[in-house]
């Protein structure tokens, strides 16, 4: 088999995976859900293993592509996982790229988000999601959705816990592909403290909240004025950005 066919099977399988995980092959799942609402990750799904739409779906599997192919060091994280599908992802693109020695780090605290603490976060002090319900999602419904695509295995780390507690000391050595999706300034802010050190030069990270809150915007921008992080943000759809770290 030549590589032009082992591309266009790798892509097959992930594109179908895509479908599967916003549930867009499977409408009548959910018929009352307007498909442009789902694809541009506008609405809360009732089954679905992610909310975040078939564009930024798509823009995490170019992501991914890009970093695999060029091999850019490090494994994959994503900060903030909902019901796990984006790093289902992650873990499908590993596969089918073949690589054995990457991890892909699950970081949330399962448990929803934090209260915010307006005193020392004051970005926060209108954007209380803390008692959503449906956003608390236990490390163990995670695993299930992994085990339901077959991939729940030793190339996973769970990181469980409130970020503040598990980012300063997470075992995580290098990134290539780093993926926030925490809504909070807090959350947006330790994230990339403690982790855009080690993504890669090449590396891709991706603000999934970016257009959706002005806290997160707001986090995002002044750490980089802060470190004086010049590389052109780019835009995914109505709320997700990405930007390649220098080489």
């Amino acid at each position: 088999m030549d590589e032009s066919e082992i591309a266009r099977l790798r892509f097959s399988y992930l594109d179908l995976l895509v479908g599967c995980l916003c549930r867009d092959l499977f409408p009548e799942a959910e018929p009352d859900v307007d498909p442009s609402t789902r694809s541009e990750g506008r609405d809360w799904p009732a089954h679905a293993e992610t909310m975040i739409g078939r564009r930024r779906l798509e823009n995490l599997l170019e992501s991914l592509a890009a970093v695999l192919t060029a091999d850019i060091p490090g494994d994959l994280a994503e900060t903030g996982v909902w019901r796990g599908g984006a790093t289902i992802l992650m873990r499908a693109a590993l596969l089918a790229w073949g690589d054995v020695d990457r991890l892909v780090w699950v970081i949330d605290s399962f448990q929803g988000l934090p209260t915010p603490d307006p005193d020392r976060w004051p970005a926060d002090a209108d954007l209380d999601l803390s008692g959503i319900e449906a956003l608390s999602v236990s490390r163990a419904e995670v695993e299930t959705a992994f085990a339901r695509y077959g991939l729940l295995d030793d190339q996973l780390r769970f990181l469980e816990g409130w970020f503040s507690d598990t980012l300063p000391s997470a075992p995580i050595g290098q990134l290539a592909l780093l993926r926030l999706d925490g809504d909070l300034y807090q959350s947006t802010w330790e994230s990339l403290t403690h982790l855009y050190p080690r993504l890669s030069p090449g590396g891709i990270l991706i603000v999934d909240d970016y257009g959706a809150f002005e806290s997160c915007r707001r986090a995002v921008s002044e750490f980089r004025e802060q470190h004086g992080i010049r590389e052109p943000i780019n835009k995914v759809d109505w709320t997700g950005v990405w930007w390649q770290k220098e080489q």
